[in-house]
C-alpha cells in the first residue's frame, strides 16, 4: 500500500467504507522528529495494505485539526465507523504504533475529541480536487 495525502481520490473511495481502518498522523514540515517518521510511516503501510495511512501536515490543513490543540509530534488519529477509537500523541517508535494498529483493528472503544469529522473532510477533499 502506500501513504496518502488530503485530496487523494483513492485514499477518499477507500474511506466510504465505514468498516475500514484509517490511521491519520498529523504533523508539520518543519518538525524533525515528522521528518524521521515518515519513512517508517509508509513502511508501516506496506505491512498492513487492509489500513489507510494518512499523513496530515497541519500547517497546510488546519481544517483537520479544527479545534483540538496539537502540541506534540507525531499525533495521531485512528478511526473506524467514523469513530475515533484513538487520538493521542505517542512517541516517534513506529513498533508502537504497528502495536497500537493491531489492538485497534477488532476494537469497539471510542475515543472523544475537539477534532472535526477527519474521515469526511479527507473524502470531500478528494471531490474538489
Amino acid at each position: 500500500m502506500t501513504l496518502y495525502f488530503p485530496g487523494s481520490p483513492e485514499l477518499a473511495q477507500r474511506l466510504t467504507n465505514p468498516d475500514h481502518l484509517m490511521v491519520a498522523c498529523f504533523c508539520a514540515a518543519w518538525c524533525d522528529t515528522c521528518q524521521l517518521y515518515q519513512p517508517k510511516l509508509e513502511q508501516l503501510s506496506v505491512q498492513h495494505p487492509d489500513v489507510s495511512f494518512v499523513w496530515i501536515d497541519i500547517e497546510d490543513y488546519p481544517d483537520l485539526v479544527g479545534d483540538e490543540d496539537v502540541e506534540n509530534f507525531p499525533t495521531i488519529l485512528i478511526n473506524k465507523q467514523k469513530q475515533n477509537r484513538f487520538a493521542g500523541t505517542i512517541l516517534p517508535h513506529i513498533e508502537h504504533l504497528d502495536r497500537l494498529v493491531h489492538a485497534l483493528v477488532e476494537s469497539e472503544n471510542n475515543q472523544q475529541t475537539a477534532l472535526p469529522a477527519v474521515r469526511d473532510l479527507l473524502i470531500e477533499m478528494a471531490a474538489s480536487h
